[in-house]
């Protein structure tokens, strides 16, 4: 049987890790053909790309083509299978998904920018796969590694009826709000604790990019669409988000001038742990995937200090609850590091065994 040839198109900090993992699977069903950085592409069906895979595509003279690259993989699919693996984040990468998938070749992705993006490309996106046969998996766009969109499509398919999906979905969320609220009235600063986030790297370079709540509202889309794709949902900005910026922070440039600015607002943020506490209830920012009253949201909620979001969660993990027909007793839960380079790789390398 012939060996599934693996195209990679992004070689930064989870594509490099995919790669590595990748080349350590032993009796490897897979035959790594091409790589695209940036700048340039290294695409070689013939000779092995092993690991000396940084040096080998640091010579290349080839410069990144996409098109190019996508007209050269066209022909190998009557050969054998073949799969892009898309570790970018890029929209213009993402719209490509129809033409791979048209032409019979699979993609693989934590990029979440095709399925939370424009409904007309998702459904797109969803015909071409019928189409050719082709797949497209993308296990890593929800919680990185964890068994998430995966423990969804089976329910699904199996025919349980989705009754709710609630979760804290954003590592940098989870993060912040562990730290600032366990249902003591008092602690650090709303302010200091994002500062400190960013510091450790929790956070975007600008924290606003992480508090806008739109990275949850994509990953509640690509949730929503998994369950059935909606009208009501054109895209994750159709998604009911509230926003943790300050109004009066709406547009700072900078993340240094956003930090610096931040602490005239920790007394709002004070007030709502205090108001928390006093009902021994914790913050924490929560998406919602709500099929039967046909919601969708994300935003700042409060639950006891009993409670799954209170007691589990550490440090920046993800946890997603599952209430469904099935699981209706106690809803299935998933829950772990959702976010990091390593977890992220495992799961595209996961969804890439899935062609095997």
């Amino acid at each position: 049987m012939s060996k599934i040839l693996v195209a990679v198109v992004g070689v930064g900090l989870v594509g490099s890790e995919f790669v590595n993992q990748l080349l350590s699977v032993s009796d490897s069903p897979f035959q790594l053909i091409s790589l695209t950085s940036s700048s340039r592409t290294l695409f070689s069906p013939e000779t092995p790309i092993g690991s000396s895979w940084k040096s080998q595509l640091g010579a290349s003279s080839e410069k990144a083509d996409i098109t190019a690259l996508t007209e050269k993989l066209k022909p190998l699919v009557s050969k054998a299978k073949v799969v892009v693996v898309d570790n970018t984040s890029s929209d213009d990468i993402a719209a490509l998904y129809p033409v791979w998938l048209k032409a019979g070749i699979s993609v693989i992705t934590p990029n979440k920018k095709a399925f939370s993006g424009p409904l007309s490309l998702y459904q797109d996106i969803l015909a071409s796969s019928k189409a050719s046969g082709a797949r497209f998996l993308n296990e890593s766009t929800v919680g990185a590694g964890l068994p998430i969109i995966n423990t969804l499509k089976e329910l699904v398919l199996t025919g349980d009826k989705i009754v709710k999906i609630e979760g804290v979905f954003s590592g940098t969320m989870s993060y912040i709000f562990n730290q600032y609220s366990n249902g003591s009235p008092d602690g650090p600063a709303f302010s200091s604790v994002v500062s400190e986030a960013r510091e450790k790297g929790y956070t975007e370079p600008h924290p606003a990019d992480d508090l806008n709540g739109f990275d949850v509202a994509r990953k509640l889309t690509i949730l929503s669409r998994t369950i059935a794709p909606s009208v009501s949902i054109q895209s994750f900005t159709s998604v009911q988000t509230a926003s943790l910026i300050p109004s009066d922070l709406e547009g700072i440039p900078t993340g240094d001038e956003f930090i610096a600015r931040l602490p005239e607002f920790d007394a709002e943020f004070d007030k709502m742990r205090k108001d928390a506490a006093k009902a021994e209830q914790v913050l924490r920012f929560v998406g919602v995937v709500d099929p039967v009253n046909g919601q969708v949201k994300a935003g700042l909620e409060r639950y006891p200090t009993s409670h799954p979001f209170a007691t589990s969660l550490g440090g920046s993990d993800n946890i997603v609850l599952f209430h469904t027909e099935r699981y209706g007793a106690r809803p299935l839960i998933v829950q772990g590091a959702g976010a990091g380079a390593a977890v992220t790789a495992m799961g595209v390398l996961g969804d890439l065994f899935k062609l095997v």
